[in-house]
């Protein structure tokens, strides 16, 4: 089973592609996904790959993390699980009329 990291610093001109492209060096890359925005699209600066096997991640974590791309160095770790978040409430809404 492929090993899933965390890619963060990364320049907000990084694609899906490049990233997908940079981290072959080290394997075979399943996904590559940069984090955008919702409402602008525009990069968060960070994203994941996932990579088929555990020794290529381990190859990636030493190769890129706190290698410089565009005088940023990137973070690459092991991509840990998204922790649950609170209720933000938001449910319900309409009403302001009369019955």
């Amino acid at each position: 089973m492929g090993k899933k990291l965390y890619v963060g610093n990364l320049p907000f001109s990084a694609t899906d592609a490049i990233l997908s492209e940079t981290f072959t060096q080290c394997g075979t890359v399943t996904s590559s996904k940069i984090i955008t925005d919702r409402d602008t699209g525009r990069s968060k600066g960070f994203g994941f790959v996932e990579m088929a096997t555990e020794a290529e991640a381990q190859s990636a974590i030493q190769k890129f993390n706190g290698m410089d791309w565009e005088g940023r160095p990137m973070t690459v770790n092991e991509a840990k699980p998204m922790a649950p978040r609170e209720n933000r409430g938001g449910g319900g809404g309409g009403g302001g009329g009369r019955w």
